[in-house]
């Protein structure tokens, strides 16, 4: 899940005393009294109708989401509905937080929509700022859709308008999206700049709520990276300093990671694979990346399913190649492929403690400590 950083730059209503404390208690963590005085002045801002309720609508939905009270956010929306029949179209802002909405409760189509609904009504009414909003919010939505070249292409749009506007809070936001759709792809070195080009905005903000935001997004990367121990470091710093009360869908993200953390560097197997995921992680190198690589990914696993058993040139030829055993061609593949696996698998390849070589064929040492995860951790016939 996509955690969005801040409460966001505010809006023509920067003058309104209630709102810019209330986005002062979101951005500190202190959530609970953000609604308490929201929920207190909500009825005068209904009396008056027009943008200043919209906008009190909008911070009390981010609230509660953080807060995880998808029956208080249920029941906004059905006043947001009725208002919407009385007077039109809502603002371009409040469609964009109707979307945030959307894509922390997993629908992010519906979330999509909405984004692109701001978007048509903030270029209609040239609300320039608006605009940033809604393509931020397209920018996330698309990540969580998996079509990441289009969320990348989104936060390009966004550079140019912080090039004119000074939006820093909705930056923190796009320096955010934009690491994590650098991590779906495992560009990390641009994923940890991002994140650490939030890191120092931070710093003039004094945006706590971000603060941890950036801590999971840390911990995250350095996790998928492999590198558990610097994964652990941000999340135990983030989980010792988060008031769970407050920042409760944040909390029990930070807190669930860390978890997952804790379990793999506790682990005592030298390889663990996972079925569902063709993941692979070695108990020094942690996750090695196989994109692209097939064919050495076949020949681990069918090592990994039969440690201690010599596999002869041509069974290895026959199982993962499918081909007829033929010395000339294949000899010199196989030495090479062998040779591939033990430079991503072994963790000093000139002193290998995982393949070796038998007289007739090569072999995954009987000493291996392996653990199988996923579809009831049956690899065996997956790889026969």
């Amino acid at each position: 899940m996509l955690l969005i950083a801040g409460w966001g730059n505010m809006s023509i209503l920067d003058t309104d005393e209630t709102l810019n404390m209330a986005r002062l208690l979101f951005e500190r963590g202190d959530i609970l009294r953000c609604v308490e005085l929201l929920e207190r002045n909500y009825e005068s801002y209904a009396s008056r109708g027009g943008e200043a309720f919209l906008e009190c609508t909008n911070y009390l939905l981010r609230a509660y989401a953080e807060l995880q009270n998808q029956e208080k956010i249920r029941k906004l929306k059905d006043t947001l509905n009725q208002w919407a029949l009385q007077n039109g179209d809502l603002t371009p802002r409040t469609y964009y937080t109707l979307a945030l909405c959307e894509s922390q409760n997993g629908q992010y189509e519906p979330s999509l929509e909405l984004c692109r609904k701001s978007l048509a009504l903030a270029l209609e009414q040239n609300r320039k700022t608006d605009i940033c909003y809604a393509i931020t919010g397209l920018a996330i939505s698309y990540y969580q859709l998996g079509r990441l070249q289009e969320a990348l292409k989104e936060v390009y749009n966004l550079q140019i308008f912080f090039d004119a506007l000074q939006l820093p809070k909705l930056q923190l936001t796009a320096l955010i999206v934009n690491a994590h759709i650098y991590r779906k792809l495992k560009k990390y070195p641009q994923a940890l700049e991002s994140l650490w080009n939030c890191y120092e905005m931070i710093k003039d903000e004094k945006d706590l709520y971000t603060h941890f935001t950036l801590l999971y997004g840390l911990g995250l990367t350095y996790k998928e990276m492999g590198d558990m121990e610097k994964a652990k470091t941000y999340l135990e710093l983030g989980v010792r300093s988060i008031d769970g009360e407050n920042m409760r869908r944040l909390h029990t993200l930070l807190t669930t990671l860390l978890a997952e953390v804790q379990k793999s560097t506790k682990s005592s197997d030298d390889i663990v694979y996972d079925v569902q995921t063709h993941s692979v992680f070695e108990k020094t190198k942690g996750k090695i990346d196989f994109k692209n690589q097939f064919i050495l990914l076949e020949m681990l696993k069918l090592f990994l399913a039969h440690p201690g058993r010599v596999f002869s040139k041509e069974e290895l030829i026959e199982t993962i190649w499918k081909q007829a055993y033929n010395p000339s061609i294949h000899d010199n593949k196989i030495y090479v492929t062998v040779k591939r696996l033990r430079k991503v698998i072994e963790p000093d390849y000139n002193k290998p403690k995982y393949i070796f070589l038998a007289k007739n064929g090569y072999y995954l040492s009987k000493d291996v400590k392996i653990q199988v995860r996923g579809a009831n951790s049956v690899l065996r016939e997956e790889t026969l």
